[in-house]
């Protein structure tokens, strides 16, 4: 052990394996107590001294339970890898350790590639070291990022209180206030309550009033009783003293007539006296009837308000029970609405199962289809690249049997000519071989003047000689035939590919039986071609969609052909200049370059440009140089489509493809879009007019497939010099403090090394630029990948949740499970078998227990699902591409941490046997694997949530709005 620093001692390289085993276990104790096991093991595993099941062991073993026996337990792995594991570790902790390298080797640390051992590429040590350049600058920013936050934490909790203390001081008077206004309603309450006190006194005293008008008019009803009884006893007095005193004058007036005169005096006594009360009694009774005729004034007033009030009433009631039948009628309306409806729904619920079955049953069915659909088209390609082999073996026989017969033709011309004189007049007709449909033209050599009719005549055959005067008459009335068809159907000749008078070597050598044949007899079909033949341009061959070959001189071939299209589209011939080899050899506009076949540097070089884009095909065309061979399909319909589309600006080409950006471009001149890392980008044209070196793309609304803001960005070659400048400054530059937490790069690497990974023309060949000043043209490309292609996938209704990182995850998802709408994935207990065909299958995410083949499958996970409701899932990153694999697309939900959103979570890691060191650990160690992934991710900040309640809140309207997006999935780019 040395703790001083020399850089001169020896260096490790030349040290053996005992000598580092021994240095390393003199140190084992510090290295043990100082050592994270966590932060070392990428190294490790990327050094390939460590495998992933020696990961699992050390960081989930449950014998190991603390860092310092899970750190030994690591030094023991690594020695039985000996000197490469001694090597490895120490590399390791040269770069996360500086200073316990230095106490343990006596060295100062160093980056520089010389002092690596070389167990690590050269690319991926690069990679390595600008990831944790990358980590480390990243919780620099995060320290950083938290002492800018508390410093204007600080000031708003100082203006807060600023502003506490001037409420306080309005709450001081408004209370005061309050105090008096409370004062004045005490006192206007005393006032009210003497106010009532002599209202209840008038009330009493108007009460009696009341009573003793009632009492008076009691008293007139009774004296007007009694005046009228003493009238009506006046009147009998009247009546009887009449009658009396008829009576007595005539009985006996003389002997009553004093009595009665007695009686008449009394009686006038009485008159007088109760003429003497009748004036103040009179007096009285008036007033009191005039005070009666007032009340019953006031009464009658009182009664007719009254039935006013009555009859108002009356029709306000037959207003109201209007409005009651018709309420009553309304609601047996809606009832009966709303039974027709709920029997609608069921009729509709109904069918709706009824289509998805129907629907299941053709996504059966189509999937069926396009299994078979691949299988046919995979013999084909393989079909395909057998029949090019053959012909080209064929075509490379006739060569060799040209020249031998050549060769015998020059040697035996004394002995033909000895024979051919020997021969009779009449020359045996000539035997040919069978005729054969022509695949491919082969312009090597044109047709001279003297042997023009027989290369013309012999376009539809194999065979070098040309056909006899029969099978030309009988080919001159077939082709009469098809001209008059040719009148009747013009629109059959879009598919048609035109064919020059050509002919092959072989054709221009003399017959060796030809000199015996009679002059004039064959003079008219030497010296004139038949009338069928005399066109400007040869009749048209109907292709009917196949693949026609067609070789020519294709140097220069972009400046004969201008070309439209992409890879949706395909890639057409848009023009054709005129005198041009292509031009001659009969190429039209409006057919389709499906494949391009030429030799460079000695080699062959075949690519296919069925699914190619523009700029690929730009490229594959310019490389062209010398003899090629071209592959043609008529496709005029969609030909015309196109240019269609693109003189209505409803398309700017025929590329349409969506990229994922793996860094952030900020917005520049001429329309240059700004986007940012993980965006989504829908590239439209791959060759845009005017902008060299550049795409025309769109962003895309990430909940439909629409376009949104569009603009040009950096093609592949310029965003990756751009990328790789991004990674430079990131990892040799002291770059200062940014304020915004934004990713700055994704670094994805590809094993397809050599060619443009998005390219899909050249296969198995490494592409090589004509113009190393041209940027457009292909390079050796490093593995970077700036843009990676993703397909977009629509899930179910609800998808699986994946919470990060899993410290953290396995606390939270019992909680999230707990909610309606969510249930926690169990594991499955099973058999050996059955745990052997599941594993064969990769069926099993996970296992959760060794030994006892409990595990999490895709059964369980797929139970969940058909309810109808979120599938927690308490796994890890490795399930994600496992699920994918099964058309399951899980939502990545990663919790970013740092040291006080840990200490927040204290209580509830203490109850899971975690600390907070471990939950940082293990977020620092996950959070670098999510670039990884071939799909998007969300990343919840530290300062989003205060506590587990407003976390599990957060997290289930994240889930809400990660649903309604589009899944965007890359392929494997290894």
């Amino acid at each position: 052990m040395a703790d001083g620093c020399d850089p001169e001692g020896r260096d490790l390289k030349e040290m053996d394996e005992e000598e580092l085993w021994d240095l390393i276990n003199d140190n084992r104790h510090r290295i043990s107590l100082g050592v994270r096991p966590g932060i070392l093991i990428p190294y490790l595993r990327q050094a390939r001294v460590l495998t992933e099941m020696d990961e699992d062991e050390i960081l989930s073993r449950h014998s190991l339970i603390n860092r310092s026996m899970r750190t030994s337990y690591m030094l023991d792995l690594l020695r039985t890898q000996g000197r490469n594991g001694a090597v490895a570790l120490l590399e390791s902790l040269m770069i996360h350790y500086p200073t316990l390298y230095t106490q343990i080797t006596g060295r100062k640390p160093s980056t520089e590639p010389s002092r690596f051992s070389g167990l690590i590429k050269y690319s991926e040590l690069t990679e390595y070291l600008v990831r944790a350049v990358t980590g480390m600058q990243k919780e620099l920013q995060e320290a950083r990022c938290e002492a800018d936050r508390m410093s204007a934490r600080c000031a708003s909790l100082e203006s807060e209180i600023g502003q506490i203390v001037g409420h306080q001081e309005q709450s001081q008077c408004l209370q005061s206030e309050n105090e008096r206004m409370q004062r004045h309603l005490r006192s206007l309450q005393q006032e009210v309550t003497k106010l009532k006190d002599e209202k209840c006194d008038l009330y009493v005293r108007y009460t009696s009033v009341i009573e003793e008008k009632s009492a008076a008019n009691i008293r007139l009803h009774d004296l007007n009783l009694q005046v009228y009884q003493l009238q009506m006893e006046l009147q009998k007095a009247h009546s009887e003293t009449e009658f009396h005193k008829r009576c007595s004058l005539r009985c006996a007036l003389h002997a009553e007539m004093p009595q009665l005169q007695e009686e008449v005096r009394n009686l006038r006594c009485q008159l007088v006296k109760a003429e003497k009360l009748d004036p103040a009694r009179q007096d009285i009774l008036a007033q009191d009837l005039a005070e009666a005729i007032g009340s019953q004034a006031e009464l009658a007033e009182q009664l007719r308000s009254y039935r006013q009030e009555n009859e108002k009433m009356l029709a306000d009631k037959q207003g109201l029970l209007e409005q009651r039948e018709g309420l009553s009628l309304q609601v047996q309306q809606l009832t009966q609405d709303c039974d027709m409806h709920q029997q609608k729904n069921a009729v509709i619920q109904t069918q709706m199962r009824d289509l998805q079955m129907e629907r299941d049953h053709a996504y059966q069915s189509r999937d069926e289809a396009q299994a078979m659909i691949a299988r046919v088209l995979a013999e084909k390609d393989v079909l395909r690249c057998q029949l090019v082999e053959l012909q080209e073996k064929v075509f490379s026989l006739q060569v060799s049997h040209s020249s031998r017969e050549r060769r015998q033709s020059s040697d035996g011309g004394e002995v033909d000519r000895e024979n051919l004189s020997s021969l009779p007049k009449e020359p045996p007709t000539p035997t040919r071989q069978r005729l054969r449909r022509m695949d491919a033209v082969n312009p090597s050599s044109f047709c001279s003047p003297e042997n023009e009719d027989a290369a013309v005549s012999s376009i539809r055959s194999r065979n070098a000689e040309p056909p006899g005067p029969e099978s030309l008459r009988r080919r001159e009335e077939l082709l009469y035939a098809d001209s008059s068809l040719e009148t009747e159907t013009e629109s059959l000749l879009d598919d048609f590919v035109f064919l020059p008078n050509l002919e092959t070597e072989d054709q221009r050598r003399p017959r060796l039986h030809s000199s015996s044949k009679p002059s004039g007899a064959i003079s008219p079909k030497r010296t004139s071609p038949p009338p069928f033949l005399m066109r400007s341009r040869q009749k048209a061959f109907r292709v009917n969609g196949r693949v026609l070959s067609i070789s020519f001189q294709g140097d220069g071939l972009l400046c004969q052909l201008v070309v439209v299209g992409g890879n949706k589209s395909g890639v057409f011939v848009h023009r054709v200049t005129d005198g041009s080899p292509a031009h001659s050899v009969g190429i039209s506009p409006g057919a389709q370059i499906v494949e391009v076949k030429c030799q460079q540097d000695q080699k062959a070089l075949r690519m296919v440009l069925e699914d190619s884009t523009l700029e690929e095909a730009m490229w594959a065309l310019g490389q062209i140089t010398g003899f090629c061979h071209i592959s043609l399909r008529p496709r005029q319909h969609d030909y015309e489509a196109l240019l269609l589309q693109l003189q209505k600006n409803k398309a700017s080409s025929g590329d349409s493809f969506y990229v994922r950006v793996n860094m952030s471009l900020p917005a520049g001149p001429g329309g240059t879009l700004a986007v940012s890392c993980n965006d989504i980008l829908h590239v439209t044209n791959t060759w845009p007019a005017g902008a060299e070196d550049s795409w025309y793309a769109s962003q895309v609304h990430p909940c439909q497939m629409v376009d949104l803001q569009s603009g040009t960005v950096p093609n592949y070659y310029r965003a990756q010099r751009l990328l790789i400048r991004a990674i430079e400054d990131m990892s040799f530059r002291a770059k200062k403090s940014q304020k915004n937490n934004e990713k700055a790069v994704r670094i994805v690497s590809t094993g397809r090394q050599g060619r443009n990974p998005l390219w899909v023309s050249v296969e198995g060949e490494k592409p090589k630029g004509t113009d190393a000043g041209d940027t457009s043209t292909a390079k050796s490309c490093v593995s970077l990948m700036p843009y990676t292609l993703v397909t977009p996938h629509y899930p179910p209704i609800c998808r699986p949740v994946l919470l990060l990182p899993t410290v953290l995850g396995h606390i939270l998802n019992k909680k999230l499970a707990g909610w309606q709408g969510f249930e926690l994935c169990e594991p499955e207990v099973l058999s050996p078998s059955e745990h052997a065909v599941l594993l064969q299958r990769s069926e099993i995410l996970e296992e959760c227990e060794q030994g006892r083949n409990c595990c999490y499958t895709l059964k369980s996970v797929e139970k969940v699902m058909k309810k109808g409701i979120h599938c927690v899932l308490p796994l890890g990153l490795d399930c994600v591409r496992r699920l994918h694999r099964a058309e399951i697309f899980p939502i990545i939900i990663f919790i970013s941490q740092s040291s006080r959103s840990a200490r927040k979570l204290r209580s509830k890691l203490q109850r899971h046997s975690q600390s907070e060191g471990q939950l940082l650990a293990c977020s620092q160690n996950e959070e670098p694997l999510l670039d990884k992934l071939p799909c998007l991710y969300h990343s919840v900040a530290p300062e989003s949530w205060c506590d587990q309640a407003s976390l599990l809140t957060n997290l289930r309207t994240i889930i809400w709005e990660e649903q309604r997006k589009i899944v965007w999935v890359e392929p494997d780019v290894w």
